[in-house]
């Protein structure tokens, strides 16, 4: 029987709960990929071609491979087989370079893996690979900055299938569009921009025998194994992925990359394990960046600010190879009412390294067009921008004609404003000031998916009053150990820490990718099954163990509550702690697993789920200087039920500090020459830092929802980066009447 929930004075959800992997984070003992050693661990060092496009005519290994401890020097020759992979089903077999590594001569873009150093130490890879001496006919690259759409058929090939190019149509956009009183017709840009956590992509790959077993930096471990069983031709349960902790991913780690490859076929080779951390330099390269993107957004309005036409065309670059796409138009349909809606797409390649996932992957780049526009529109008809969002709220899903689950958008606004102070906003251009400082103040609406992917969970109750909880989904530094914790304690009803959960390995059973925003909702059900299932097991042992207090009972008549079984008619105060049943019943443990199915793309939904929010921001603008600072950022989310508060609102608070980076700071610039990265480096590539970041104050409003999960729990990781570089163009813009539409808002820009 199901667990009585326990009372809400003491119980773990919704309470702000410190990380429980923190202690071990801080003082050292939390391993990563890259901390594991091995005895006759090897070394690896790629080397990348030094051109984008072009052919290999030659490559000299003589040198490096006669260097002081050198084992190897791998490439097309000697690398041995590796086969390509396909997408199973669900979110399995998925990744963004299909190409093996070195399986032709061409070069595709700068810093393609062409050869492979392995060694006894990382100085002597390192040198070695710095030997190798590759001759190319080079051709001169496309790496150009404006997208023209490639010439394509109406249906494409991407990463998770074919895709329609007209991706949404309702009514007549564009007779709409002609007849409107109000238009407005731009073109927003948002740049090339590197992921970059602090967290170097890394794979330990050991062999022992025909099983291989990766320490890899991914956010799907169990993707991961169905990608590299394919890769090797070894059946998935002869291929083990493990990843205990990650220094974040932002996306870049949910599919597997080439170095991950190139260890495993060089430790298989070798008979040794192998160690590849990929350098900073190659992170600009070889391992997914969020795509350039151009989004021509046309909107039709009345005088008095009601949409009646939006159009959004949008093309982002790719690489020559790779079918990753960038859904800009994933959340248009939703966002705000309009009767003719387009949404169409185009693709445009140039040789750089494939595209990626990157936090809000799609919706991040798409809301920041359409919401800027949304605020150009706003001051081109004179009406609050706020107010023009409320005018034009949805009160359905237009694109599915389907009810919302839950949908607090208007709510946002309004408590976002109260708490802003937004009443006291002067609309003119640089009209309000304060020390001497002009201020600028922008606001924008955001929205993230809301669904579930299947989970299971297995769960042990243990003779010493400790709870295990495991599961092949990762915790990449969001706090999901933290929550799966707190769910086995609400349902056990015992403390914290005594609940141990293990996550990041395929030897457990499957759980969810690390993406989407999609892990705290799709293991909710499965961990609350496993605790009712594993209570189900303990009332069995209670009325089955000789000279238990429960002998000859039936298990209807007991209950479970705060980790103590006891006689529904007598009350918990009584109750047997599970610990004793256990030890009484010579039990080291009992346990039960559990499944709960994912919705994710389900065919023919009843409700349209999502969350949702809103930014005001606050700038600073000081001419003399030509200084643009962010001076202030209240964000308020709809995201359902929020199981830990604290957990919570940090990652509202570095989503806005990242959105701060891609409004103000990021962009990779490639070398129209050879298609380098020209800014390849954390010295070059502008990111926010402590010193930029301004008080954040973040509010939640908390209203469950329960066509999601039965605690009505939706996913926060990533709602908060949308819609935020789109408040802070608008804030630039009442602040110095420069309207920028291509990110970033670099300072010449303003003057």
């Amino acid at each position: 029987m199901p667990a009585s929930p326990a009372p809400a004075a003491s119980s773990p959800i919704g309470r702000a709960t410190p990380r429980i992997d923190g202690p071990l984070k801080v003082t050292g003992s939390a391993k990563y990929s890259s901390d594991f050693n091995f005895p006759g661990q090897l070394y690896a060092v790629p080397v990348g071609a030094t051109i984008a496009s072009g052919r290999i005519t030659s490559l000299d290994v003589s040198i490096a491979e006669k260097m002081p401890g050198v084992r190897a020097i791998f490439h097309r020759e000697n690398i041995g087989p590796i086969y390509r992979s396909v997408r199973q089903t669900g979110f399995e077999g998925i990744m963004e370079e299909r190409r093996p590594p070195f399986e032709d001569d061409v070069v595709r873009y700068y810093g393609q893996y062409v050869a492979l150093a392995v060694a006894e130490t990382f100085e002597a890879a390192k040198a070695a690979a710095d030997a190798v001496r590759v001759a190319y006919a080079p051709e001169r690259p496309n790496v150009d900055s404006h997208l023209e759409a490639d010439n394509e058929p109406d249906t494409v090939l991407t990463t998770f299938g074919p895709h329609e190019r007209l991706q949404m149509a309702r009514g007549d956009a564009d007779r709409a569009f002609a007849a409107a009183p109000v238009k407005l017709d731009e073109t927003y840009v948002t740049p090339t921009e590197a992921h970059n956590p602090i967290e170097l992509h890394a794979t330990n790959a050991v062999w022992d025998g025909s099983t291989l077993t990766l320490y890899e930096t991914t956010q799907g471990v169990v993707n991961a194994r169905s990608v590299l069983a394919q890769v090797f031709g070894l059946a998935p349960e002869n291929v083990r992925v493990i990843s205990r902790f990650l220094g974040s991913g932002f996306g870049g780690k949910l599919w597997p990359w080439t170095h991950s490859v190139l260890a495993g076929a060089a430790a298989r080779e070798l008979r040794q394990p192998v160690k590849l951390v990929v350098s900073r330099k190659m992170m600009f390269e070889t391992v997914g960046h969020r795509p350039r993107t151009q989004q021509r957004i046309r909107i039709g309005a009345t005088p008095d600010g009601k949409l009646v036409s939006l159009m959004q065309d949008y093309i982002y670059q790719r690489s020559i190879l790779d079918l990753h796409h960038e859904d800009c138009g994933e959340s248009t349909g939703i966002q705000y009412s309009v009767p003719n809606l387009r949404v169409t797409f185009g693709r445009a390649k140039r040789h750089i390294g494939a595209g990626a996932d990157f936090r809000g992957p799609g919706r991040v780049p798409g809301l920041y067009a359409t919401e800027a526009a949304m605020n150009e529109l706003a001051g081109r008809l004179g009406i609050d921008p706020m107010q023009l969002r409320i005018i034009n709220e949805q009160e359905v899903d237009e694109s599915l004609n389907i009810p919302f689950s839950s949908r607090h958008l208007v709510d946002c606004f309004r408590l976002g404003a109260e708490k802003f102070g937004w009443a006291r906003r002067d609309a003119a251009v640089g009209s309000m000031k304060r020390d001497g400082l002009i201020l600028g103040w922008g606001m924008a609406g955001c929205s993230w998916i809301a669904a579930r992917i299947s989970a299971e969970v297995v769960m042990h109750l243990r003779d010493d009053g400790t709870v295990r909880v495991a599961s092949a989904t990762q915790d990449i530094g969001t706090g999901t150990y933290t929550i799966l914790a707190q769910l086995a304690a609400e349902r056990i009803g015992i403390p914290l820490d005594r609940i141990e959960v293990t996550l990041g390995d395929t030897a457990f059973p499957a759980g969810p990718v690390s993406g989407g925003s999609l892990v705290t909702e799709s293991v909710i059900p499965a961990v609350l099954k496993a605790a009712d299932a594993v209570i189900e097991s303990l009332l069995t042992v209670a009325v089955t163990t000789p000279g238990s207090p429960f002998e000859d009972r039936q298990p209807m008549e007991l209950a479970f509550e705060n980790g103590r079984v006891f006689i529904k008619a007598d009350g918990p105060a009584n109750g047997t702690p599970f610990a004793d049943l256990l030890r009484q019943a010579k039990l080291a443990m009992v346990t039960r697993r559990a499944r709960s199915e994912g919705n994710f793309d389900a065919p023919d939904p009843k409700f349209s789920t999502n969350s949702y929010g809103c930014h005001f921001v606050e700038v600073t603008w000081q001419p003399e200087t030509a200084r643009l600072r962010v001076s202030r950022v209240v964000s308020v989310i709809d995201g359902g039920k929020i199981l830990n508060p604290l957990a919570a609102r940090n990652q509202i608070e570095g989503a806005v500090v990242m959105g701060m980076g891609m409004a103000l700071f990021e962009h990779v610039e490639y070398d129209p020459q050879n298609g380098a990265p020209i800014n390849a480096s954390l010295a070059d590539y502008i990111v926010t830092v402590n010193a930029d970041a301004p008080p954040i104050e973040v509010h939640f409003l908390d209203h469950p929802d329960k066509e999601v999960n039965e605690l009505g729990a939706r996913g926060i990781g990533e709602i908060g980066l949308t819609g935020i570089a789109a408040a802070i163009t608008d804030a630039v813009h009442h602040a110095t009447g420069v309207r920028v539409r291509e990110l970033p808002i670099t300072i010449e820009k303003l003057l």
